[in-house]
């Protein structure tokens, strides 16, 4: 729990620091006077004041943050007019508004970007029979069959491969698939899907169409001293190929062959260096948690399955990561397009809880599945601070267009009518997703 916390308070901390940068780096470059650069609420934990007049201050608790400038009510006399934003032509006003946003989805850019450069290990697209039934089996895909490009894409893993289907499977229609079987003969196959809804608790929608990650083999990841397994010469390495008349048994179909045959003689076939090689041993009887007897071998067993190294040169990874981005937001308005029309359920707008366990799962897992996820919440972010609802950055800015086209602002009473219904707005936004978020919790 505390360290899901401390991922959670890690990543909206980061993200909304660099949020505000944006607003404080272009309204420092249009000329306007900063006053305060605060991060988090709470008890102020550093303070500082620069040479510029600019406070800066880290509260205990980063989670919320603001760039305070020079309005003209606190101006002390009429040389502060032209520091003063709202003094500042509305082209300008609009830069300054529009910075938090955008850094927001340039960070998750450079996030991306970072980790194709870098390089990350990830499944390699190799698929399991497709059920009979789905659009996979109807288009001719085969067990075995490696995907390498969707829809004139390449893809290098199971990773890119879902990124690249996600949409296609959820707005229906033909998907282009490339595969390679397992000589490497390319073959070109065309899925017709119909349109799948995106659900909380719904099926996985690469299953749902077939495509399934082939199952990996039972491997050898350690020995334990003593064991059946070390006395009969096992390795860590070892592939399981066969077991007694199992022929390429799952872990699961492994482990239960085994727990059924104590003190039973046992022939494994494995794979070590590339050679079969036959074991004979006898699996050892002890009692489980349940206390019923059943066979050991005395190994912890592991996945062999084909992974890749999904890594770019530093041009194509800047590229990728912008087309991510660009992916990823346009990705996301058409799901809020989809829910406006009831298309998608609601139940997917998810509150800080559900963010937090997330941001503890994927810190779990590894940092570039973490970086991964701050790039995903930072497009969020930007995304969401772009709505055109009054209170967030998008509000802000359709004011600022219609008075590019009326010559002058709105009046007074406009605004502060916007204001309470944008207030109404959030409130609805954030209750809706926080009981979607205690939903999940409790059921």
């Amino acid at each position: 729990m505390l360290f899901t916390l401390v991922a959670f308070i890690i990543a909206l901390g980061l993200l909304i620091t660099f949020h505000e940068l944006g607003h404080y780096w272009v309204a420092r470059r249009c000329g306007v006077r900063v006053l305060r650069f605060s991060i988090g609420f709470g008890r102020v934990l550093f303070r500082r004041t620069d040479r510029q007049g600019t406070e800066w201050a880290l509260s205990a608790i980063p989670l919320g943050g603001y760039v305070k400038m020079l309005d003209e009510p606190q101006r002390a006399d009429a040389s502060d007019a032209s520091e003063a934003f709202n003094r500042q032509p509305v082209a300008r006003r609009f830069a300054i508004v529009a910075a938090g946003p955008v850094a927001n989805l340039l960070l998750a850019a450079v996030l991306y970007a970072i980790l194709n450069l870098v390089g990350t290990q990830e499944p390699a697209a190799v698929l399991a029979a497709p059920p009979s039934g789905t659009p996979a089996a109807a288009a001719g895909i085969q067990a075995g069959d490696r995907i390498v490009g969707v829809n004139g894409t390449s893809v290098r893993s199971w990773g890119e491969a879902r990124w690249e289907l996600l949409d296609s499977l959820t707005s229906g229609g033909s998907i282009a698939l490339r595969v390679e079987d397992e000589a490497g003969v390319g073959r070109d196959h065309t899925l017709v899907v119909e349109a799948l809804a995106i659900e909380p608790d719904s099926a996985d929608l690469m299953k749902e169409a077939g495509l399934a990650l082939a199952t990996p083999r039972p491997m050898v990841r350690e020995i334990v001293a003593g064991g059946a397994a070390q006395l009969a010469g096992l390795q860590p390495g070892d592939v399981i190929l066969a077991a007694g008349p199992l022929y390429e048994p799952s872990a699961a179909e492994f482990v239960e062959f085994v727990q059924g045959r104590a003190n039973e003689p046992v022939s494994l076939t494995v794979l070590r260096s590339e050679t079969p090689v036959t074991v004979e041993l006898v699996p050892q009887e002890q009692v489980d948690a349940s206390g019923q007897k059943v066979g050991r071998i005395g190994v912890m067993l592991g996945a062999d399955f084909p992974m890749v190294n999904v890594r770019y040169g530093p041009v194509e990874s800047v590229s990728r990561g912008v087309a991510r981005t660009i992916d990823t937001v346009w990705f996301s308005l058409k799901m809020m397009g989809r829910m406006i029309t009831g298309d998608v359920s609601v139940r997917n707008i998810s509150g800080p809880v559900t963010i937090a366990d997330y941001a503890g799962q994927t810190a779990r897992i590894g940092l570039a599945a973490y970086i991964g996820f701050l790039a995903l919440i930072s497009v969020s972010i930007g995304v969401l601070n772009l709505l055109p609802i009054p209170m967030l950055d998008g509000g802000h800015l359709m004011y600022y267009i219609i008075e590019m086209l009326r010559g002058k602002p709105l009046p007074d009473a406009w605004l502060e009518t916007g204001q309470r219904v944008g207030l109404g707005l959030l409130a609805a936004l954030m209750g809706l997703a926080f009981f979607n978020d205690f939903t999940r919790l409790f059921s």
